[in-house]
């Protein structure tokens, strides 16, 4: 699942098994952080995106 931001960078989440990856990268697309989160705390993240992008 991808989202983009309002000055065009990127939240990417990708499911991995009980975790989700979650990479962020700039408008250019260069990668700002990558990061590894349980289910729980991605439902929520995902809720927050789905609401504000």
């Amino acid at each position: 699942m991808k989202f983009t931001t309002a000055d065009g960078s990127t939240v990417e989440v990708t499911r991995v098994g009980i975790r989700s990856d979650i990479h962020v990268r700039d408008a250019a697309g260069r990668t700002v952080a990558t990061v590894t989160m349980n289910g729980h705390d991605t439902a929520g993240l995902l809720t927050n995106l789905r609401a504000n992008t």
